[in-house]
């Protein structure tokens, strides 16, 4: 870092920015690696931005690629396309040119306004910063940034921007910038990351085990509900259970307390317009309805993939998995549905 020259130029830059009574804010991607993917919101509300980067070895750094790949998939496009760039690429080693024209490249493709940078081959940084006609050079083009952005200068269109209209695509599922920025804050998080690798471990570890065991199909000619062994048998024709209490009996009936083990569920059965909340505490459980979907872990199904669970034809897991209920929540707690609530047992 002592013998970066592109430090030099950005301080020097700064300094007449500063002059100009311009707002500046300065970010080292080195130092904000961790949050990379977040830097894009900074860019909201900016008349432009200088990017620089030093070539050591072969082209740009990866972070200032990590950053360019992350204004890609979260920032605001619309206010991209209003933004001035600036590039400064200093070179220790052959590649300045390429390095400045890929920087161009990437932010036309993005939508914003591209200005010709400042670029060099540095072979010594004493000589270099204490060259009078380097320092010169430096500041004049700081000023031709300054008036450029603040003339609103408009540039002619290129291909990058059609390329970007007709074919590049940044994603499958539009998101607003509200989305997409959130997302962002959601990727630099470690700790959700992290979180969700694991869901996702558990998920398929699951699923080997669904394939390896297989799946029973224990289907009934007739649907009954005997109390005194716990087997349960749903009927809708069955009028001593009432229809709208028939989950709350089969759920309160089937409870096998775990050790240890507490968790509230909330089940909304989409087609009757109701929500069925669960609570399992020790050897205790409650089941009632409510209008609230607070709950450790949120299911959304319908009555007949419900009434399959509970009838022993599948279990919660298999129904997730089969795309049949929507689930909020740890899946390690909905993967405890079926055991302590074993209908197929």
């Amino acid at each position: 870092m002592l013998e970066d020259p592109a430090i030099y130029v950005i301080n020097k830059m700064t300094e007449v920015l500063k002059e100009l009574r311009v707002e500046v804010e300065r970010y080292n991607i080195f130092e904000d690696k961790n949050a990379i993917a977040t830097l894009p919101s900074t860019l909201k509300g900016v008349d432009g931005v200088i990017l620089a980067s030093t070539v050591e070895w072969f082209g740009i750094g990866g972070y200032m690629q990590q950053f360019l790949d992350m204004c890609w998939l979260y920032a605001d496009k619309q206010e991209l396309a209003h933004v001035y760039m600036l590039p400064v690429v200093m070179a220790t080693t052959y590649g300045e040119r390429d390095a400045e024209l890929n920087l161009v490249k990437a932010w036309e493709t993005l939508g914003g306004i591209p200005i010709t940078g400042l670029v060099a081959y540095v072979e010594n940084l004493d000589d270099f910063e204490k060259n009078e006609s380097y320092s010169n050079i430096i500041e004049k083009k700081t000023e031709t940034l300054y008036r450029t952005i603040h003339q609103k200068t408009e540039s002619l269109p290129t291909s990058n921007l059609a390329v970007k209209t007709n074919i590049l695509k940044t994603r499958t599922i539009e998101l607003t910038p509200q989305e997409s920025e959130q997302l962002s804050k959601f990727v630099s998080d470690e700790t959700y990351v992290k979180k969700q690798k694991e869901d996702i471990e558990e998920l398929s570890a699951m699923f080997k085990q669904m394939l390896w065991t297989g799946e029973e199909d224990d289907e009934a000619d007739e649907d009954s509900y005997d109390e005194d062994n716990g087997d349960l048998h749903l009927s809708r024709d069955d009028a001593k259970v009432p229809e709208s209490d028939r989950y709350i009996k089969a759920f309160t009936d089937k409870y096998h307390p775990e050790t240890d083990f507490s968790a509230s569920y909330a089940i909304i059965i989409t087609d009757e317009d109701r929500i069925l909340h669960i609570e399992a505490i020790g050897d205790k459980v409650k089941a009632f309805y409510a209008a609230t979907e607070e709950a450790d872990v949120t299911l959304r199904t319908t009555t007949r993939s419900l009434d399959d669970i509970l009838k022993g034809k599948t279990t919660f897991q298999r129904g997730f998995m089969a795309g049949e209920i929507s689930v909020k929540g740890k899946i390690k707690t909905l993967r405890m549905l079926d055991v302590i609530f074993p209908f197929q047992a």
